[in-house]
């Protein structure tokens, strides 16, 4: 006959095996966070130099995927003899550029300039549920910077740090943790990254005409105050660390200025902006680069070769006496 287990000791069984259970979720998400801080390359390479505060810059770039893919630091070197590092990041809004400065200043020291790119998007705020890429942020978690900004936009943020493999497992919806795993090998992804600069070697898709078809009545951005709130405190925490800022419209093809309908009150505001922290605008819309539309892989993206026309201009721009000198 079979003894039923006293009530005390499978509660015991049970309390172990949830411990143990636990101690292994603790244990693999603390793997996956090591793995991806150990990659050297690409995205997680450029974002591992900044947040062990290997960078130290003298010019910094920060921004969407324009800056990204727009701004050769090594151009801006040449010309104004400064070390210059792109922070600039896919997906990103304003509100998630603002806390990734901040952790950049934090980490990294001798900031002179910051070039803050802007776009017809830069006052939209994003939405919870909406920060783009969530495994790029969750080794850095403990960032004081990054996770009050990343939990101010989205409150469940706190499950992505605290509850062990929920972002591996809810918000890694490309498996990032097993490239982390392979770092441990010695395996690194491709580098397509130079002082966090991505330059794209594309041609035009067309995917503009497509776009352009499917409006009716034209596109009409957010000008929320959320977003205007984090541009502003950009420029405020930039100057508190002794830098100037310069904001920049970098070039955008010429024929889709025409499809946003509120493109005077979007930069009515960037102005308002400028004026209200005595910084500079550096508006490259009827940059004669916008009417190439060779230089361009889409409506928003140089590609290579129009980056380097760009940062060339740029560079010669910031060489002047007053901005760098």
């Amino acid at each position: 006959m079979a003894v039923r287990p006293q009530p005390r000791a499978a509660v015991t069984r049970l309390a172990a095996f949830a411990g143990l259970m636990f101690a292994l979720a603790l244990g693999l998400d603390a793997l996956a966070d090591a793995g991806l801080r150990r990659i050297t390359t690409s995205k997680f390479g450029s974002l591992n130099r900044v947040m062990s505060g290997a960078v130290n810059a003298a010019v910094v770039v920060n921004g969407s995927s324009r800056a990204l893919v727009h701004y050769d630091p090594r151009v801006i070197t040449r010309a104004t003899g400064l070390s210059a590092y792109n922070l600039g990041m896919n997906g990103v809004l304003t509100d998630v550029q603002l806390p990734m400065l901040q952790a950049y200043l934090r980490h990294n020291t001798g900031t002179k300039l910051v070039i803050q790119n802007l776009d017809a998007f830069s006052l939209k705020a994003t939405k919870p549920g909406e920060i783009y890429d969530p495994p790029l942020y969750m080794p850095y978690l403990d960032d004081p910077d990054l996770y009050h900004g990343l939990s101010a936009i989205d409150p469940a943020v706190w499950k992505w740090r605290h509850i062990p493999l929920y972002g591996y497992t809810v918000e890694d919806t490309r498996f990032t943790w097993a490239r982390g795993l392979l770092a441990f090998a010695g395996v690194q992804p491709p580098e397509d990254y130079v002082d966090g600069f991505n330059p794209r070697r594309l041609s035009w898709t067309g995917d503009f005409e497509a776009f352009r078809a499917s409006l009716s009545t034209g596109l009409s951005y957010p000008t929320d105050a959320k977003a205007m709130a984090a541009l502003e405190q950009i420029v405020d925490v930039s100057q508190a660390a002794g830098a100037k800022v310069v904001l920049v419209y970098s070039p955008e093809y010429a024929e889709a200025q025409s499809l946003v309908v509120n493109r005077r009150e979007i930069f009515a505001a960037f102005e308002a902006l400028a004026r209200r922290r005595g910084v500079e605008l550096w508006d490259y819309s009827d940059s004669p680069l916008g009417m190439q539309r060779n230089l361009f892989y889409n409506s928003q993206h140089l590609n290579a070769d129009g980056a380097a026309l760009f940062s060339e201009q740029l560079a010669q721009r910031l060489a002047l006496p007053g901005i760098t000198r």
